[in-house]
């Protein structure tokens, strides 16, 4: 289920080019705080995995709901 969600998720991202700081940032909305920057889009969008899957296993452990995405819902007992 979390692969799954953590697909479903990446498919919401948002990116943009920052011109001033030649950097890519990508967001994924309604997920506050997993964002990433890279020098390239797959860099970015790597690192934006990443801080996703550590955003959901900390949210887990210390007992935060994790947002539903697309009727997807990640909960202590379904992670796996």
């Amino acid at each position: 289920m979390r692969d799954r969600y953590i697909d479903t998720a990446m498919r919401h991202r948002q990116c943009e080019y920052l011109d001033e700081d030649d950097l890519y940032f990508c967001s994924i909305p309604n997920l506050p705080g997993v964002w990433a920057t890279g020098e390239t889009m797959d860099q970015c969008v790597s690192e934006l995995h990443e801080v996703l899957e550590g955003w959901i296993e900390l949210g887990i452990e210390l007992g935060h709901t994790i947002p539903m995405i697309d009727g997807l819902e990640l909960t202590a007992t379904n992670v796996e």
